[in-house]
């Protein structure tokens, strides 16, 4: 299954405040500073781990946005941080390319791409989010995902499990208290895909 993320429509808001819980799934990445985050798209500067406002519209439905890359982006860290209002989502990748993704809800179950096994996860309500092309191992199969499911028990997201390294495709898939409306914001140094998903 994959889970594919939408563009955002409204540029976020930065403010003072610091992120409540934060579950880090990388590999020898340093944090970001503040004054490297800037968005891909829009013109304010963004701190990934600021505590932004939730007065976001989102959408509850499909996000699809093709990018043209030169080969597969590779993953190198998945987090996630519960702020005051919304949860968040954290995808990262190697150089300055973004791949294509794809984010929606699904219908249970939940299934591994290669295999097809049913993949359990809590929740009531899945977000898959896919990046195509994009690769979450090396060269020599070597996984850049150290620890491909987590349960940070945030009050929206309860787990978050990789369920495709496939081909050229990666998917994770969420499982979240309830389908709550997302925003979607495309960072840079590094590059990452940030989902916030409404508490």
């Amino acid at each position: 299954m994959c889970l594919i993320l939408s563009g955002c429509t409204e540029p976020p808001q930065p403010n003072n405040a610091n992120i409540d819980v934060a579950t880090d799934l990388r590999r020898n990445s340093p944090t970001p500073a503040a004054n490297e985050s800037v968005p891909i798209r829009g013109k304010e500067p963004v701190d990934e781990k600021q505590n932004l406002s939730d007065d976001f519209a989102g959408t509850a439905g499909v996000t699809d946005t093709k990018n043209n890359v030169s080969g597969a982006p590779l993953l190198t860290a998945v987090r996630t941080a519960q702020h005051a209002n919304f949860d968040r989502l954290v995808f990262e990748f190697s150089g300055a390319e973004l791949p294509g993704y794809h984010i929606e809800y699904i219908d249970k179950p939940v299934r591994q791409c290669g295999s097809g096994n049913v993949v359990p996860l809590a929740g009531d309500a899945w977000l898959e989010v896919r990046f195509s092309p994009a690769n979450a191992h090396t060269d020599e199969g070597e996984p850049t995902i150290t620890r491909r499911e987590m349960a940070p028990g945030h009050k929206i997201v309860k787990e978050l499990i990789s369920t495709c390294d496939f081909e050229a495709e990666v998917e994770w898939v969420a499982g979240v208290a309830s389908p709550n409306r997302y925003r979607v914001l495309e960072l840079r140094n590094p590059t990452r895909l940030v989902v916030d998903i409404k508490h």
